[in-house]
């Protein structure tokens, strides 16, 4: 398999699984609003907000990773930006496993999180494709480009 099929594999399963856990974030929300509901996620009314409007960035996030898997040479700063933001989820979840509070009540989840965020970041980096192959590939025509080799009439 080619680097860029890896890669093209490895945003559209990220694409799908970033929709699948903002969808189920927005449903969480919806869910709470349910008369003598309990909440899924245990958190308050606003933390169920904040809960919401995270799927919302999510399912948004996921069109374009999506975009990226289907063109991949056109959308190369989409893993870049997801490799970032990996890490910077990775740090937290270190920080947080650091402090004792969020150990009692998720115990090494952080860690092993933040070990797979990594792994996931560098792969995004590692597989992407290069500025050379990003060039490479011509915009058409009829979308008002000028044509790379003129005819000298």
């Amino acid at each position: 398999m080619s680097r860029l099929s890896l890669y093209r594999l490895l945003v559209g399963s990220l694409g799908i699984a970033f929709f699948m856990f903002g969808a189920a974030l927005v449903a969480a929300f919806f869910l709470y609003q349910r008369p003598n509901s309990v909440p899924i996620i245990p958190t308050g009314p606003v933390g169920h907000y904040f809960v919401a409007f995270t799927g919302c960035a999510l399912l948004a996030w996921s069109g374009g990773l999506v975009g990226a898997a289907r063109d991949p040479l056109a959308s190369r700063t989409i893993g870049t930006t997801t490799a970032f933001v990996l890490m910077l989820m990775a740090l937290i979840r270190m920080v947080a496993w650091t402090i004792g509070d969020y150990y009692e009540w998720l115990g090494e989840l952080p860690r092993t999180e933040a070990t797979a965020f990594l792994l996931t970041a560098l792969a995004l980096v590692w597989l992407r494709p290069t500025v050379a192959e990003s060039m490479a590939v011509s915009v058409p025509e009829s979308a008002g480009a000028e044509p790379k080799t003129r005819s000298k009439a």
